[in-house]
């Protein structure tokens, strides 16, 4: 039988099977026998198209086409990602509607704007472990991240459980002969053992012993106003949910639920006459609601990554002259109408200067006035803050209804700049206890609905009107139910440690499987498990075009013989992914048969694959198991594996760098990758500044020695003394005047703080002349700082001068020099990569933890307050001896 009588009916019927003679022939020439170690890494490596396998000259027998999937029906929403890490927060709480400037070390789940900004060369993002090495620190954690998955494979064998009997292979494997492009059903491997589902019985008894855990709680904690905060702080203290097994149990989230509803933003306040939108020169009146419009516009001018966004500026001015149509249009100072119909001709610049004159008011405030105000909010939306669930009084996440506003979207949506609705009472559904008084609307208005949904736990709902996804009221991250969710989710994770030599055993046997659907699947989790691709989703042509393994276009994947795969696409948030990495050779010729002609692009790599199909198939080896799971488990077992070997030593600064390090592998091993801030820079040269500025005061103190005892200079040597080569006396001047400006905005703030302090306790302020004498402190140190330059000598400074005090102050001033310096090395070679995503969302907070007891290093220089409040569970569950 010739080659085309061999392989093309096969191909021809349906394309589902890959014969013997298309698996061979795929096989490159350059093939190597041995295995190749995944996990080797290039990034930001150029793209040379060029070098891509010619496809065309693969075995291109008359398969026909897949197109790429539609999102038609079943449609997944922007907002909600399957294989987000946002899957446990509210809707509301995944995308920003107002840009806030974060911790540029804490924060690192805030989307990054492209901002037109060019990607880095290769050489500008390579971190190396020394700052001359050319090799990429993923290379050097190749071999580690090998090792690491080998020893889980054997700590796997040992703690598994036995497998039971093999059984016969079900009627779902035999070939379909008709030209239905339906894959066979998915059939579960031998291996899996099923778990035991509870009887009803026991759900009862577990039920029944939550209700009256929940009633008889109920009862011991009646809600009254006047009971003391610190009570029930001590309560919250000693309920240890962690420890509960039966919390959790059945789908019954709550018994009994009492909240005061949803916080509605002030209604609008129209502008002054004075203060006008201009159209071609001429202020033009518009009607509240279009002026309302306009303001949001003309609000956010200096956000430039928006309002110089094309689309963002069509679309706006779309939604603009719809609400101009519905509200009577505008009109000139004379009364006459205004046809609004060009974009740039419109000066929203008299808006921006109003807005932008009363944020710095507000900003100008004296800092008594700042806390009155915050003072009167807290009180209003105290009511609003806390709920009673199952009789525990737990904190509300989001209670506050996002207030209209332009919609932003997260990397390049193609709906940025349309205008958020105001929201309605009456487009929100209350969830709420049957027998618990049901929140009154604002005055005329009405609820949607009111549920009681015990199954869900949400405690309000509506629908935005931008995307059509539904916004949810939640506990907060603090919460029981959240930290239960959180709590679940890692634990899943450590399950899946007892599963993964097995799973990798049969993707491994699986890439060669004949039938296309397997193979295909094979290849994605290999993908998933070794390189932590994101699934990835199907998206609707209304959607940002973000792209996951399964969905991974002809484009996104180059091919560079003999076993090097090159990916790039736009990932989560529309941030590039690019990366160029070493594969089995299986794999590097299973993308082959992938990409085969007739596929060009726009065609989709695994065209027989969905998120959903490949997620059905890992929950038959674990109940429950989908492929962000992988990246939960790689992050935190591999840092579970380098903290065992770590030995962290030195004092806090340098145990915290140690702890970074092992983050930043992890990070790196798991693509958790970020753009350079455009803060970066700047920061950096501040903290340079700051170091610099401590040398200078090194070296005032060593002139101070000489001032003390002037024969220092020969016992020490003269370079003991000198300044730093860096510091001119133009640099030193500079610093100076910034030490005198420092502490007359020091004694001000201080001043300022003592008046509140007497205020408040009803006594009198002080007067602008006890201010005076306290800013001679800043004169007399200009006069010294003047005195010094002239002469060139540093009088010794402070009450009883020693040089063995001076000494011991330069010792201190040394330990503070090498802790900013630890942490500006630290924070250059995090610039790009997002430690904060691993720390929070991946790896679990028990290993932080365990660090920190081990190592002696305060939890607080991992967590913020809010961090050790949400993993709350994970603080007081586990000691140094507690093992992923």
């Amino acid at each position: 039988m010739s080659s085309s009588e061999d392989d093309t009916p096969l191909v021809q019927a349906n394309g589902r099977r890959i014969s013997s003679h298309t698996d061979s022939k795929m096989r490159d020439a350059t093939e190597t026998n041995g295995h190749v170690d995944p996990g080797v890494s290039i990034r930001f490596g150029p793209v040379q198209a060029e070098n891509d396998v010619d496809m065309a000259d693969a075995d291109a027998a008359a398969v026909p086409k897949r197109k790429s999937r539609s999102s038609v029906g079943q449609r997944k929403s922007y907002a909600e990602p399957e294989s987000s890490e946002e899957d446990d927060q509210p809707l509301s709480k995944r995308r920003r509607t107002s840009v806030k400037h974060e911790d540029p070390e804490t924060d690192d789940d805030v989307p990054l704007a492209l901002n037109g900004r060019k990607l880095p060369k290769a050489s500008e993002t390579a971190i190396g472990e020394e700052s001359d090495s050319d090799v990429p620190i993923e290379r050097k954690l190749a071999s580690q991240k090998k090792k690491i998955q080998q020893k889980a494979e054997k700590d796997a064998k040992v703690t598994r459980k036995p497998a039971p009997p093999k059984t016969t292979k079900t009627a779902a494997t035999k070939r379909q002969t008709n030209g239905v492009k339906k894959e066979p059903e998915d059939v579960k491997p031998s291996t899996v053992k099923k778990t035991a589902k509870p009887t009803k019985a026991s759900d009862k008894a577990a039920l029944s012993s939550q209700v009256k855990r929940a009633a008889s709680s109920a009862k011991s904690t009646p809600v009254k106003k006047e009971e003391s905060e610190e009570a029930e702080d001590a309560d919250e203290e000693e309920y240890r949910w962690w420890e509960d097994p039966t919390k959790g149990d059945g789908t019954i989230k709550w018994t009994t639920l009492e909240h005061n509803g949803v916080v509605f933003p002030p209604p609008y306040e129209p502008l002054p006459k004075n203060v006008k939108m201009k159209y071609d020169g001429i202020p033009v009146t518009l009607h509240p609601d279009a002026e309302e419009v306009a303001g949001f516009f003309g609000g956010m001018l200096n956000a430039t990554q928006h309002v110089e966004n094309p689309t963002f500026q069509k679309n706006f001015f779309m939604d603009f002259r719809d609400i101009l149509k519905k509200t009577g249009g505008a009109k000139d100072p004379k009364g006459n109408k205004v046809d609004i119909k060009d974009f740039h001709k419109c000066d929203f610049q008299p808006i921006f200067a109003y807005y932008d004159n009363q944020r710095q008011e507000k900003k100008a405030l004296p800092p008594a006035e700042k806390k009155r105000l915050k003072a009167e909010k807290d009180a209003q939306e105290a009511p609003y803050m806390f709920c009673m669930w199952d009789g525990r009084k737990q904190k509300v996440g989001n209670f506050r209804v996002e207030p209209p506003a332009l919609f932003r979207g997260r990397g390049e949506h193609p709906k940025t700049g349309r205008v958020k609705s105001r929201v309605q009472p009456e487009q929100i559904t209350i969830n709420i206890g049957k027998d618990a008084p049901v929140p009154p609307p604002p005055e005329g208005h009405k609820w949607k609905e009111v549920k009681h949904d015990q199954e869900g736990t949400w405690l309000a709902m509506w629908q935005e009107n931008i995307n059509g996804n539904y916004k949810y009221v939640m506990l907060a991250a603090n919460s029981d139910v959240k930290g239960q969710s959180d709590y679940k989710k890692f634990e899943k994770a450590r399950e899946l440690k007892h599963h993964i030599g097995r799973i990798r055993k049969d993707y491994q046997k699986n890439l060669k499987h004949e039938l296309m659907v397997e193979r295909q699947k094979a290849t994605a989790v290999y993908l998933i498990d070794q390189f932590a691709l994101r699934a990835g989703n199907e998206k609707g042509e209304d959607e940002a075009e973000t792209v996951g393994c399964c969905s991974l276009k002809y484009e996104n994947v180059t091919l560079k013989p003999p076993n090097k795969v090159v990916f790039d696409f736009l990932g989560k948030d529309s941030i590039r992914f690019y990366d160029e990495v070493e594969v089995d050779a299986q794999v590097f010729k299973n993308l082959k048969i992938f990409k085969k002609a007739p596929k060009k692009e726009g065609d989709e790599i695994f065209d027989r694959l969905t998120t959903s199909a490949l997620n059905k198939h890992l929950s038959a080896y674990m109940q429950g198991l989908t492929a962000k799971v992988f990246r939960t488990y790689n992050a935190s077992h591999t840092m579970s594996t380098l903290l065992k070997d770590m030995k962290a030593t030195g004092n806090i600064a340098e145990k915290v760098k140690a702890y970074n390090d092992a983050n930043r592998k992890v990070a790196i091993l798991c693509n958790h990758k970020r753009t350079v801030a455009a803060s970066h820079a700047n920061q950096m040269e501040k903290m340079s500044e700051r170091i610099k500025g401590l040398r200078y005061q090194r070296w005032r103190l060593k002139q101070q020695m000489l001032d003390l005892e002037p024969s220092l200079k020969k016992k020490k040597g003269a370079k003991y003394f000198e300044m730093d080569e860096d510091m001119d006396l133009e640099w030193v001047k500079e610093h100076q005047a910034f030490l005198v400006e420092e502490q007359r905005q020091k004694i001000q703030k201080k001043f300022e703080k003592d008046n509140e302090k007497l205020a408040a306790e009803g006594e009198k302020e002080m007067k602008a002349t006890e201010l005076e004498s306290r800013l001679q402190v800043a004169k007399d140190l200009e006069k010294k700082f003047n005195k010094e330059n002239k002469t060139g000598k540093v009088e010794a400074e402070g009450k009883a001068p020693t040089v063995d005090k001076i000494e011991a102050a330069i010792t201190k001033l040394e330990q503070r020099i090498e802790t900013m310096e630890l942490q500006a090395q630290d924070k250059e070679e995090n610039k790009e990569v997002a430690l904060g995503t691993s720390k929070i969302n991946y790896i679990d907070p028990r290993l932080t933890v365990v660090f920190s007891k081990k190592f002696d290093v305060p939890i607080e220089k991992f967590f913020s307050k809010s961090l050790r409040e949400k993993f709350e569970w994970a603080i007081k569950s586990v000691d140094e001896d507690w093992e992923f």
